[in-house]
C-alpha cells in the first residue's frame, strides 16, 4: 500500500476486511524508541532516547512488532493495513502523565484574581478556596457528570499525545465520595480510549468535618477507606499529602503502612510546600514514587537515590500557584529517576504534557532530552507500566505519537501549541483524522 502523509491516513474497506488490525509508520525524520535497560532511567541514561534516523515501526493489533531503520522494517514486514509516512516528523511513544487529579466538580478561576493579588496556597485555602472548594463540589456531583466531565478531560490530554494516564482521587474526603472518584476515572478511562492507572488519596486534607480531629481521619483514611478500596480492587496505588498544615510523615507512614498491607503500592506527596520528610519517608516506605519535590533537603534526595523512587516533577503547579521549581539539575546529578506530570486539577487546568515537557527544560533544569524521558519511559515506571507503556520496543502496547516537527527539541523550544499530528493508542489511530 502506497504510504500517505500522517494528516491523511488510509486504508481501504477490503484492505481491513481482509487481514488483522496492522501499522506501520515509516519515515520518520526522528523515531525515538526510548530502547534500553529495564528500570527507570538515570545517571547517564537519563536523556538516552535511542534515535533512529528514517525510523519504521511495524505494529500487529495492540502490540509492537518491529521497530528499526525504514528499509529494515520495511524488508520484514511490507505492508500494513494502515501505512503512515512521518516524512519530516518525529515519532515517539505516547506520553505517560505521571500525576493527575482530573476527576472533579465545578473549577476555582476566581482564584486567579486572589493569586494576582499576592495570595498563597495557604492564604487561598484559608479563604475558602483550594481543595476544600472542590471537596463540596465534587461530593454533590452525580457520578454519571463526574464521567462525563472527566472523559472530556482525558480526551483533551489524548489529543496532546498522552496515552496513558494516573488519576487520583481526593476530592470526596469521606468513604463512598472517594470509592465514587475512583470507579469515575475507570469509567473515564475506558469512554475516552486511554489507560488510566488509579491511585487512592484520601489523605489529600482535613475534610470540615474532622477539623481539630487530624489523627481520627487519619485513622479512618487508613482503616475504613483503604479496607474499601482494597476489596473493591479500586486503586493501584495510595499517595498521602505530607506538607506542611496537611499530614506529618508520620501519619503518612501510619496510612501508607496500612496500605502496603492491604495490597496497595504507595505514593507521597512530598515537601510542596516547606521540607516535611516527603522524600525521606518515600524513600523508607520504598514508595513507587516521591511527587513534588520543591523543598526536598539534601538528605532526603540522597535518600531518594539510593532507591527505585521516582521523582515525579510538576512544573505547571509550580507555575500556577508561584511556587520555587523543583531542582530537577540536582535530583539527576544525584542519581534520582526523574518523572513529569502535568498535575491537572482545578487549580492547575493543564491537559498538555508537551507544555510541561518545556516548562521542565525551562524552569527544572531538565535537557529535552532528559524531559522526553521523564515524560516517557520514567513516568511509566513511576505507574508501574514500564514493561507495557514509555518506549518503542516489541511487545510493547502500540502507544505513540506523531509530532509535527522534525526534532524532539523542539519540544523544549516551544511554549504552548500542539505539535501532535496523529496519536495511536494500542494500534489505533485515535487523533488525526478518521481511518476510510
Amino acid at each position: 500500500m502506497r504510504p500517505v502523509q500522517a494528516h491523511k491516513i488510509r486504508a481501504t474497506r477490503e484492505e481491513r476486511a481482509a487481514e488483522p488490525r496492522s501499522l506501520l509508520v515509516v519515515h520518520a525524520t526522528e523515531l525515538l524508541s526510548l530502547r534500553g535497560p529495564p528500570g527507570p532511567r538515570r545517571h547517564e541514561a537519563a536523556g538516552e532516547l535511542g534515535i533512529v534516523e528514517d525510523g519504521a515501526l511495524y505494529a500487529e493489533g495492540e502490540r509492537i512488532v518491529d521497530v528499526g531503520a525504514t528499509a529494515e522494517v520495511l524488508g520484514r514486514h511490507p505492508r500494513a493495513s494502515v501505512t503512515i509516512d512521518a516524512t519530516g516528523q518525529t515519532v515517539l511513544p505516547g506520553f505517560v502523565d505521571a500525576h493527575t487529579h482530573s476527576v472533579f466538580a465545578g473549577t476555582r478561576e476566581h482564584e486567579v484574581d486572589w493569586k494576582a493579588k499576592g495570595m498563597g496556597y495557604r492564604e487561598i485555602a484559608a479563604r475558602g478556596g483550594g481543595i476544600l472548594h472542590t471537596v463540596r463540589a465534587t461530593r454533590d456531583a452525580r457520578e454519571e457528570d463526574l464521567v462525563r466531565t472527566a472523559a472530556e478531560r482525558l480526551r483533551s490530554m489524548l489529543a496532546f499525545g498522552t496515552t496513558t494516564i494516573e488519576v487520583k482521587s481526593g476530592y470526596g474526603l469521606r468513604t463512598a465520595d472517594e470509592l465514587k472518584i475512583l470507579r469515575v476515572a475507570a469509567e473515564a478511562g475506558r469512554t475516552s480510549g486511554v489507560d488510566v492507572v488509579r491511585t487512592f488519596l484520601g489523605a489529600h486534607a482535613i475534610p470540615p468535618e474532622f477539623e481539630g480531629q487530624v489523627d481520627a481521619y487519619v485513622d479512618l483514611v487508613g482503616g475504613e477507606m483503604v479496607d474499601a478500596v482494597a476489596t473493591a480492587r479500586l486503586a493501584s496505588y495510595c499517595d498521602v499529602f505530607v506538607d506542611d498544615g496537611y499530614f506529618s510523615a508520620e501519619q503518612g507512614k501510619r496510612i501508607l503502612g496500612r496500605a502496603k498491607a492491604a495490597g496497595l503500592a504507595t505514593k507521597v506527596h512530598a515537601d510542596e510546600l516547606a521540607d516535611s520528610g516527603g522524600a525521606a519517608l518515600a524513600a523508607d516506605l520504598g514508595a513507587a514514587s516521591a511527587d513534588h519535590l520543591l523543598h526536598s533537603s539534601p538528605e532526603g534526595i540522597d535518600a531518594l537515590a539510593r532507591t527505585a523512587v521516582v521523582g515525579v516533577l510538576l512544573p505547571a503547579a509550580s507555575l500556577v500557584s508561584h511556587l520555587p521549581f523543583a531542582d530537577g539539575r540536582r535530583l539527576i546529578a544525584a542519581g534520582v529517576a526523574v518523572a513529569l506530570g502535568t498535575d491537572f486539577n482545578p487549580n492547575c487546568w493543564s491537559e498538555s504534557t508537551q507544555l510541561t515537557i518545556a516548562l521542565a527544560c525551562h524552569h527544572n533544569g531538565l535537557l529535552p532530552s532528559e524531559a522526553v524521558v521523564a515524560a516517557t519511559i520514567n513516568s511509566a515506571h513511576a505507574i508501574g507500566l514500564g514493561d507495557q507503556v514509555g518506549s518503542l520496543e516489541p511487545g510493547k502496547l502500540a502507544d505513540l505519537v506523531i509530532l509535527g516537527v522534525p526534532s524532539y527539541r523542539h519540544l523544549g523550544y516551544r511554549i504552548g501549541g500542539n505539535a501532535a499530528r496523529v496519536v495511536i493508542k494500542r494500534g489505533a489511530v485515535q487523533v488525526g483524522g478518521p481511518l476510510r
